[in-house]
């Protein structure tokens, strides 16, 4: 029986370390800018804490802008630190700017998948499958990856791989993929797959990976050892707009790995 090689343990570790990396360079902008350097910093959630979908939580607003002095600098040094994702940190910063009346850096928002970056020099040339809602390629790419693909594109390149295509009313991919690109996919192995955000599709992800992890990274062909597998974080549940808890990529792991290992 194969068994699905999880390494949520290692991302957890390289988020802390991220983390602790990113506040520091936080700190060292604040002192910078504002004098005397404060003794403490804050990294908030964003999920259920200062947002609930695009509505700020209570004062959360107001608490952010008591955190900058009357010229708009930065006095106490904070980040978000959220398993939220799927755009990337430059975008997240001008949408949370915008909601929240502040002006956020990029460097001071720390994702899921953002611990992802120290995988470049792995990967970096590597063909990797990408999942999740938003633009999970486009993520990668920016983080370094040069030979990234979505998974929506993927199970594009391989006929008749999601057997329930016909039956999807949704589309998720407005272009075809170029056939030159095809062609190239249909015969190179996937080295790893990063689960980025929360899948969109849980039937054709949970199929396509599973061919992509029996198959040393190459669908229909024999299999083989098993190509790394990286999830973003590994939380069962999160608060989004609906009034109760919604189910997030634990709940997407937990479902792979059961079928993955029948």
């Amino acid at each position: 029986m194969i068994h699905l090689q999880m390494l949520r343990k290692s991302s957890q570790i390289r988020s802390r370390k991220k983390f602790s990396q990113l506040f520091s360079t936080i700190s060292r902008i604040s002192s910078q800018q504002s004098k005397p350097r404060p003794s403490f910093g804050i990294a908030f959630d964003i999920d259920g804490v200062v947002l609930r979908g695009t509505t700020t939580i209570g004062g959360a607003a107001r608490a952010l802008r008591r955190l900058y002095d009357g010229s708009g600098i930065l006095k106490v040094p904070f980040v978000f630190l959220t398993n939220g994702g799927g755009v990337r940190e430059t975008k997240r910063a001008a949408e949370l700017s915008e909601l929240l009346g502040v002006k956020i850096s990029p460097s001071q928002v720390l994702q899921g998948h953002s611990p992802f970056k120290q995988l470049v020099n792995r990967f970096e040339n590597e063909l990797v499958v990408a999942v999740g809602k938003g633009e999970p390629a486009v993520v990668m790419t920016e983080y370094g990856f040069k030979n990234v693909i979505s998974i929506d594109e993927y199970a594009l390149c391989f006929d008749n791989i999601d057997p329930l295509a016909p039956y999807k009313k949704w589309g998720t991919m407005e272009v075809a993929v170029n056939r030159t690109r095809k062609c190239s996919i249909n015969s190179e192995r996937v080295q790893a797959a990063f689960v980025v955000s929360d899948s969109v599709d849980w039937s054709r992800d949970i199929q396509v990976l599973c061919d992509i992890l029996r198959t040393r990274g190459l669908p229909a062909s024999e299999e083989g050892p098993q190509p790394p597998l990286y999830f973003a974080h590994d939380d069962l549940k999160f608060q989004g707009a609906f009034p109760s808890e919604r189910f997030g990529m634990g709940a997407f792991r937990i479902a792979l790995e059961s079928v993955f290992n029948r």
